[in-house]
């Protein structure tokens, strides 16, 4: 079964940028849906950005035209670039896979977005 381990999180200064890595081990997810999702203190964790195995994507209206979910031709990572970053993107962010049943979670990762 795939597992999935992020990286690239962190500490940014407001309008800065970040790249998140989301490696999978055990196996490719070349046939998965991937997605970043993320929670805030306080809040429900939400869906930032998704991408299909064929390649097609979609991003919460938050994520629109500053971040960029993409996946590697030898679909063993997934990356999240951030840009324009502000407070409100403060949270723990965290990759998904999903085939049929299966619905795999990372440990999650911190971004913080502050001055």
């Amino acid at each position: 079964q795939v597992q999935l381990v992020e990286s690239g999180g962190g500490l940014v200064q407001p309008g800065g940028s970040l790249r998140l890595s989301c490696a999978a081990s055990g196996s490719s997810f070349s046939g998965y849906v991937m997605a970043w999702y993320r929670q805030a203190p306080g809040k429900q964790r939400e869906l930032v950005a998704i991408i299909t195995p064929g390649g097609t994507t979609n991003y919460a209206d938050s994520a629109k035209g500053r971040f960029t979910i993409s996946r590697d031709s030898a679909k063993i990572t997934v990356y999240l670039q951030m840009n324009s970053l502000d407070a409100e993107d403060t949270a723990i962010y965290y990759c998904n896979a999903r085939l049929l049943s299966a619905n795999i979670w990372g440990q999650g990762i911190q971004v913080t977005v502050s001055s």
